[in-house]
């Protein structure tokens, strides 16, 4: 019996044991998991970020090229080194970039709340220029175009060649940075005034001129109205110091050695006064779009010399107006479209020749009659002499393009641009003399013409095959030339940096032919 019991009890606490034990191992009732949800309001792409009604869009794309005949990927071979056309021009220049998205939208009684930023990391090519040197060293000029984001990079990486020769470089620019509210846009974004293709009628090449381009943002405070019919019409306040400043001449310090290397005096901007005042209206149709842009840009000059005695010109407002005009539905194809615009600019030169395109040009080539020919133009917004006031030079152009879709893989684009700078009487007479034959250049013995007028005309043929959906390779082919008014010949003092030699050079035109190959994927 009392056995009996002890079994009883030992089995009772053994199942007591093992009941505590199974509560142990019932699983706890966890919180519910907060799952990424699909946000339909904004259109493929957005989720909603845990825990919040915000929508975010991550996107962007990595792109490898290589262009050849330029020290640059997206211009032509102009200046120093690419200019000289010589054994410091490079034959090719190669770039790999990755470029990162991030779009946010909250829905608010206000309206949608949008910030978007785009930030791009690249290595590219870089170049040398000659020291000068007897011995003939050259030093490492960095990339031309290297950083699109205004400002000259510092390097942050780089290859070496022999003790410390740098041969390309990285870099990290942001492209947009804003915030978009109530009708207001504030922060880095594509100028209000530039056509919804920028500098791209094609999707070509970044350097054509004949019209304005902010394709890297600039800095503004916007609104925007909606009047609806696809009407809407926007006033901005726009940061010009980095991408419409193309220049304030003092010539009284111009040089004949100076302006083949395409510098027309001392450039004196001053401190910044006044954003860059912009309006624009634009109607989205089926057929296409028409916008209307003009723009008024303050030229602020430092001083006529070194200190504030000197004196300085008074301010000198510029302005700028801009027609654009896109037709789709063409009969020649699905999708095809036809992109052009027109400016007009005075006293507000980088809304014609824009930041990627570059408003000075010295280019060397071939001579029968002469060591070598040299071709040399700029524009700047406005020049003027000690003592007097500033004149605004006045520019014209145009651009545009056809893109056929030939199937859904292949496409090609033909495009074109023209840009045309003009001087007034005081520039002039003090380049070239009352009647073109004095003054800092017209005097020179051998100079038959002289007119610091000149045009830019580009053509170029572009196609792309999309194999499969996000992926491109494109070919683009670009012809430019300088059409400058200089003629005869000049003795010319050299340069070290581009290895020129004193000599005597035949004022003439100069062509560029570049080739850039290009395969992106977007993601």
């Amino acid at each position: 019996m009392k056995l009996t019991k002890t079994l009883l009890l030992g089995s009772a606490a053994g199942l007591m044991a093992a009941s505590g034990a199974f509560a142990a191992d019932l699983p706890v009732k966890a919180k519910a998991v907060e799952y990424v949800k699909i946000c339909s309001l904004y259109g493929a792409g957005f989720y909603y970020i845990p825990g919040t009604d915000t929508c975010i869009k991550l996107g962007g794309y990595l792109r490898a090229e290589v262009a050849f005949n330029t020290n640059s990927n997206y211009g032509i071979s102009n200046g120093s080194p690419a200019g000289a056309h010589n054994r410091l021009s490079n034959y090719y220049n190669m770039r790999a970039r990755q470029d990162l998205n991030i779009d946010t939208r909250t829905a608010t009684e206000y309206g949608v709340v949008r910030t978007f930023f785009d930030g791009v990391f690249t290595w590219t090519t870089g170049g040398y220029q000659g020291s000068g040197s007897a011995t003939g060293g050259t030093v490492y000029t960095g990339n031309l175009g290297l950083n699109t984001s205004g400002a000259t990079p510092a390097l942050v990486g780089s290859s070496v060649n022999g003790t410390d020769g740098n041969t390309s470089a990285g870099s990290l620019g942001v492209y947009y940075a804003f915030i978009q509210f109530a009708g207001f846009t504030m922060g880095k974004a594509v100028s209000q005034f530039d056509a919804p293709w920028t500098n791209y009628p094609g999707n070509n090449i970044d350097s054509l001129v004949g019209g304005s381009g902010t394709v890297t943002g600039v800095n503004q405070f916007t609104y925007t109205a909606d009047f609806g019919q696809g009407i809407t019409a926007s006033f901005s306040a726009e940061d010009a110091t980095a991408y419409y400043q193309a220049g304030n001449l003092n010539m009284t310090g111009a040089t004949a050695a100076g302006m083949i290397g395409g510098s027309y005096g001392s450039n004196a901007i001053g401190g910044s006064r006044s954003p860059n005042l912009v309006g624009m209206v634009r109607v989205d149709q089926a057929w296409g779009l028409f916008q209307a842009s003009v723009a008024a840009h303050d030229n602020h000059v430092a001083y006529y010399g070194a200190t504030e005695p000197t004196g300085h010109p008074d301010d000198k407002w510029g302005w700028a107006v801009q027609l654009a005009l896109s037709i789709k539905n063409i009969p020649t194809g699905a999708g095809d479209v036809i992109n052009i615009s027109g400016v007009y600019t005075d006293g507000a030169t980088r809304y014609n020749f824009q930041n990627l395109a570059g408003s000075s040009y010295s280019m060397f080539g071939n001579s029968g009659v002469a060591y070598q020919s040299v071709g040399f133009a700029y524009a700047p917004d406005t020049v003027f002499i000690t003592g007097s006031q500033q004149e605004t030079v006045k520019t014209w152009g145009f651009r545009g393009a056809y893109t056929h879709n030939w199937d859904p893989y292949w496409n090609t684009a033909l495009y074109g641009a023209y840009a045309q700078a003009q001087y007034g009487s005081l520039a002039k007479t003090a380049l070239c003399g009352a009647g073109g034959a004095g003054g800092v250049f017209g005097g020179l013995a051998g100079v038959t013409s002289c007119n610091p007028d000149f045009a830019i005309g580009q053509v170029g043929l572009i196609t792309r095959w999309t194999p499969v959906k996000n992926l491109t390779f494109s070919g683009d082919l670009n012809w430019t030339r300088l059409d400058q008014k200089y003629s005869g010949t000049v003795g010319y003092a050299g340069a070290g940096t581009t290895a020129k030699p004193a000599a005597l050079y035949q004022l003439k035109d100069q062509d560029s032919i570049t080739l850039l190959l290009r395969a992106q994927r977007n993601w």
